[in-house]
């Protein structure tokens, strides 16, 4: 049983897809203002580990991740820099994607770009004033809260605050600031606009979403994810809008991941004191610690950035690294030993027991490295044969499936090319032959292609190193 903590709820709630074997999200994508910075990385990595999970349990996941270029921020941003709409914000989308690219974050099946999608909002924004929700004022729409009973379950705030009759017309504002919310803007000067039947004029960030995950996964659908900023009024105001104008319930679960904190104090744009992933990498090359440090604390928990920690992480992961080297490399007898299948099936039961446990990813860790332990242990005693090896291998590289911690080259331990595999084997020639000079010339010019070798009673056993 697959259990999920539900914002709207506040309870763990057991996971139940509308489609059986079927599981839909939506993931709140950049606003491409500006470069993401690893805060926002910790949301994607999280939404990643979530989508991946539930295809490693068998579901068929479709997953949608909207592109925000149309907002507040990107039209300032372009209007600063006295460029177009689309020429400001496409540098910032392709930074995105390869960011995500080299963080290893699967695609999602649909980005939905907002600009591409106006007569979908537009048609989203007339039902809601036919059906009394929404309401015209000075060339503006906005949806009326008053006429929502429910508005603020998400949130946990209350009606009760809200001030009777005043309208916002900025995409984000304070928690303190329940007022009606724009759903079309009047057209402007400086800004891009459409021409439609609801006059000339851009959406509001809000209707955006909505039209958008209702297009893709219906009026209704099982996942909604994003960081705990988006609660409100984001989140709140999509399911306001959605459930009015469609009349059935909207998300059956919401995820909110917690803020990355950087030294102790929030990271973001606003207080300047954000990261790039390229500004992690000068100091960290590989890409995939970051990684396993983003999806080594819960979700829900608040993740302090410091370099340390991402050392602190590099030295665990390199543990699990070198143990599929280890293992990888090794030459091991023809036989088998009992304990080895169920210590796998209770490592791989462990493992999927804390993942679905509201992904639970400090028990599931702890389960595999408890695993390799184990394993270690056994390979010391030389306890393992070649099958129990591959039984072994089998489940951590079904693990990382999930994880993806373990880079590509890695995962293929048994795998060289085949100059560096014949370059092992000349040198093995010249220690039978005790041409120890070329053997050790050899072994150098292993270790300068990042090849290390351990001599053992069993031959010589190799590991990829950093160079």
């Amino acid at each position: 049983m697959i259990r999920f903590y539900n914002t709207l709820s506040g309870t763990l709630e057991e996971f139940r897809p509308i489609r059986p074997g079927k599981a839909g999200i939506y993931t709140c994508g950049p606003t491409v203002y500006d470069y993401i910075h690893i805060g926002n990385l910790r949301a994607y990595v999280f939404e990643d580990l979530l989508r991946r999970f539930l295809a490693f349990e068998g579901y068929e996941v479709t997953h949608v991740m909207n592109i925000t270029d149309v907002d507040d921020k990107t039209i300032k941003g372009a209007n600063a820099r006295g460029v177009s709409l689309g020429e400001y914000t496409k540098r910032f989308e392709e930074g995105f994607f390869e960011d995500i690219r080299t963080m290893r974050i699967l695609p999602a099946h649909v980005y939905p770009k907002a600009t591409e999608h106006i007569p979908g909002m537009v048609r989203m924004i007339k039902t809601l004033m036919a059906k009394g929700f929404a309401y015209e004022k000075d060339g503006s729409v906005y949806f009326s809260i008053a006429k929502f009973p429910s508005y603020g379950r998400l949130a946990k705030i209350h009606l009760d605050d809200l001030v009777a009759g005043k309208r916002v017309q900025s995409d984000e504002y304070e928690k303190e600031s329940i007022h009606d919310f724009a759903l079309w803007k009047k057209k402007k000067d400086g800004e891009p606009s459409w021409t439609t039947e609801i006059g000339e004029g851009r959406p509001g960030w809000h209707i955006e979403c909505s039209a958008m995950s209702s297009k893709y996964l219906g009026d209704s659908f099982d996942i909604h994810c994003g960081g705990v900023d988006n609660i409100f009024p984001h989140h709140e105001n999509e399911i306001a809008q959605s459930e009015a104008a469609s009349g059935v319930k909207f998300v059956n679960y919401w995820l909110h991941c917690h803020h990355l904190v950087r030294d102790g104090e929030k990271m973001s744009k606003s207080l300047g004191n954000t990261l790039a992933l390229k500004d992690v990498l000068e100091r960290e090359k590989d890409p995939l610690v970051l990684r396993f440090l983003l999806l080594s604390i819960h979700y829900r928990k608040g993740l302090n950035f410091t370099w340390n920690a991402l050392e602190q992480a590099r030295a665990t992961r390199q543990r699990l690294v070198d143990f599929v080297f280890e293992l990888g490399s090794r030459t091991f007898p023809d036989t088998e030993n009992a304990e080895i299948p169920p210590l796998v099936t209770r490592a791989r039961d462990a493992f999927r027991a804390g993942l679905s446990d509201d992904l639970n990813i400090s028990s599931a860790l702890a389960a595999l490295f408890d695993f390799v332990r184990t394993v270690n242990t056994l390979v010391s005693r030389d306890g393992i044969g070649a099958r129990d090896a591959a039984r072994i291998l089998g489940f951590v590289r079904d693990a990382d499936r999930v994880l993806a911690v373990l880079p590509e080259a890695e995962v293929e331990a048994d795998s060289l090319p085949p100059d560096l595999a014949r370059m092992i084997d000349d040198r093995e020639k010249a220690r039978r032959e005790k041409n120890y000079p070329l053997a050790d010339e050899l072994r150098q010019k292993l270790l300068g292609r990042g090849i290390s070798l351990e001599d053992t009673k069993d031959g010589a056993r190799w590991k990829r190193i950093k160079k």
